[in-house]
């Protein structure tokens, strides 16, 4: 899918896949999505992406995460994804949480956060519960700006042609 061009230091790494994530995210907001876009990176190789298709699939669960958990698992060939970071342009809902948690990653690398739906500490913060058995590192508001200005200028689009709000998102 991708491979990191060169060996680098966490920030540029961090920023090279998020630039990755934000063209997902793009492709969501084509298709009048909420523009969400996630990689999978094992040993500094894309082995998993996704973007938000609930709409175009009509299926909840097609969060940009769950896609890119999905195709990762499949990559690997297990359910347990050890070693890789999970990038997403937006906070993660409590559905994507929970599958981060299950799926075993050990890191999570977020843009922006989600002030109505974040469940990695705007909202609750399941991947801090002392009750679970796995612990997520988090590293957030990498490329923030931009991830934040991605939603912003979809939803701003979106009420536009809708004339209402949110619609149906």
């Amino acid at each position: 899918m991708g491979d990191c061009p060169r060996p680098m230091g966490d920030k540029c790494q961090h920023e090279h896949f998020m630039q990755k994530a934000i063209k997902l995210a793009k492709q969501a907001a084509d298709a009048m999505e909420v523009p969400v876009g996630c990689v999978i990176v094992h040993n500094g190789e894309i082995i998993g992406e996704g973007y938000n298709q609930r709409n175009t699939k009509g299926n909840t669960l097609y969060h940009a995460e769950i896609s890119a958990i999905n195709t990762a698992c499949n990559h690997l060939g297990d359910w347990r994804l050890e070693g890789c970071t999970i990038y997403v342009t937006l906070e993660p809902c409590p559905m994507c949480a929970g599958a981060i948690l299950q799926a075993r990653l050990p890191r999570l690398v977020f843009g922006a956060a989600n002030p109505k739906a974040g469940a990695v500490g705007s909202v609750v913060n399941l991947l801090d519960v002392d009750g679970f058995n796995h612990k997520v590192d988090v590293t957030t508001g990498v490329l923030e700006a931009q991830c934040a200005q991605l939603m912003k200028d979809f939803f701003a689009k979106f009420r536009r042609k809708s004339g209402d709000g949110c619609g149906n998102l």
